[in-house]
């Protein structure tokens, strides 16, 4: 069955936000975004909703949800520090999610995803505005998780052993 999605008034946006951040905190993503989603139907370029909407796309990673999604967002933000930093927090949180679900080869992956999010956040490093230090805390995080948990690494690569042919 479909249903017509109503539209909320621009003067609701403001506490239709903060709806959103309390749903996130009640461990409630999909609540919150469908709030944004609300928001973003009459306001495409609101920052506050898309920051919303792509760290509660990002709660929902360990459920499956894709980092495609988040990264769709992403690409609706405004501003380089921004884009950088928030592309961190995705590659981050995937892997953090990938950790959890212990899924063959996620070590390997989630490794890499990590080493993402640390060159994502250093390029956000250089792009911060004076006194915003957040990208730093989250390099740092994700380089205390590499040498907290060692079974995360690159895929080493496999030397074929060379086949003996049989004497005859």
């Amino acid at each position: 069955m479909e249903y017509q999605i109503k539209s909320i008034s621009h003067t609701a946006i403001p506490e239709a936000l903060e709806k959103a951040h309390r749903y996130r905190l009640l461990n409630e993503p999909s609540q919150a975004e469908s709030i944004c989603l609300d928001v973003l139907r009459i306001d495409p370029a609101n920052q506050s909703a898309l920051i919303t909407l792509l760290l509660a796309v990002t709660d929902q990673f360990e459920t499956g949800v894709s980092p495609t999604r988040a990264r769709e967002v992403l690409r609706s933000m405004q501003g380089d520090y921004e884009r950088a930093y928030y592309a961190g927090i995705i590659s981050e949180r995937s892997a953090r999610a990938r950790m959890k679900q212990g899924l063959p080869g996620a070590n390997v992956k989630a490794y890499h995803e990590f080493a993402d999010a640390m060159r994502s956040y250093e390029q956000a490093e250089t792009l911060r505005p004076a006194g915003n230090d957040d990208a730093i805390l989250r390099w740092n995080t994700c380089a205390r998780t590499l040498m907290r948990y060692r079974d995360l690494h690159p895929e080493v690569e496999q030397i074929p052993e060379p086949i003996l042919e049989a004497e005859s």
